[in-house]
């Protein structure tokens, strides 16, 4: 369990990649983690488990906002709003036009 003040180590992608590389070449995770300087070894363990199930994109940290990632989506969602709420001021004028042209 984290203890309060306590500071997390993050690894870069290439680091992990390598890691995960020498894994595969029959390495264990006690010589991969001396070599690279990982204090802890349980860490290569979920490294592998995330590239088995993810491949390259699952050693990617993804937490906290990620401008390459959440930025688009931010973008997109507003841009998807923007539409609905002008296809809706649309239908709403056509309305008024169609019954000012009945009226008149």
């Amino acid at each position: 369990m984290a203890k309060k003040g306590q500071k997390f180590q993050s690894f870069s992608f290439e680091l992990k990649k390598k890691a995960i590389e020498m894994r595969l070449q029959g390495m264990t995770k006690q010589q991969v983690a001396d070599e690279l300087g990982i204090a802890d070894v349980q860490r290569l363990k979920v490294w592998m488990r995330q590239f088995r199930l993810y491949g390259d994109f699952g050693l990617i940290d993804r937490r906290g906002r990620r401008k390459e990632y959440v930025d688009k989506d931010r973008y997109m969602k507003r841009l998807e709003m923007e539409n609905a709420v002008l296809k809706k001021w649309l239908e709403i004028t056509k309305k008024e036009v169609y019954k000012s042209s009945i009226n008149s």
